[in-house]
């Protein structure tokens, strides 16, 4: 889930930076610091925004930088168990799927894409069942979040995905569903107009 945050910090300006627009330049030092950084509390911060710097700064003697005391908004996404996301596979390999789900990629395993047993294909390089049912590269997913370790970097984060709840899944696994129940009442029907 997405946070909007009102924060407060204290931000260096160096004489480099002198030249700059006061805003401008400590947005800039704002969002070296924090964007895609990951907090345990708070998540992942993806923008630093409405950054509003004090009217006066602060001097140290012997620092040739400009102590600025400023207030910010930084919006965080920070995943949830259960949450439930629509996503997007952006890599199968052997052993699963990752998906994008906001600003963080998640695993879905193979054994959490389905209820039946998936295999992969290297000629096809997907996912796929006996069935037919199919995972690809691209395809548009609803996934719930099952496990979440959020660490310093996105790198070491791992967010773990399942699919096998009903109604989660690739979009055309769920016309699959109800077409099914409406061939079996067209034979249903058939057979009765025989008798």
């Amino acid at each position: 889930m997405y946070y909007e945050l009102k924060a407060e910090d204290t931000v260096r300006l160096p004489p480099g930076m002198l030249v700059m627009k006061l805003n401008d330049a400590i947005t800039k030092i704002l969002r070296e610091k924090y964007e895609r950084r990951i907090f345990r509390e708070l998540g992942i911060i993806v923008a630093i925004e409405n950054v509003e710097a004090g009217e006066q700064g602060t001097v140290i003697p012997g620092d040739g930088g400009i102590y600025y005391k400023v207030k910010f908004d930084a919006y965080s996404f920070l995943p949830h168990i259960n949450e439930v996301f629509l996503g997007q596979v952006r890599e199968i390999v052997e052993f699963g799927a990752f998906a994008s789900i906001g600003p963080l990629d998640g695993l879905i395993h193979i054994s959490q894409i389905g209820n039946e047993k998936f295999f992969y294909d290297k000629k096809t390089k997907g996912l796929g069942t006996k069935r037919g049912k199919g995972l690809k590269k691209g395809d548009k997913v609803l996934v719930k979040v099952s496990t979440v370790s959020l660490k310093g970097t996105t790198s070491d984060t791992k967010i773990g995905l399942t699919m096998r709840t009903e109604g989660l899944g690739v979009e055309s696994w769920k016309s699959e569903k109800k077409a099914a129940p409406a061939k079996k009442a067209t034979k249903a029907k058939k057979e009765a107009d025989k008798k």
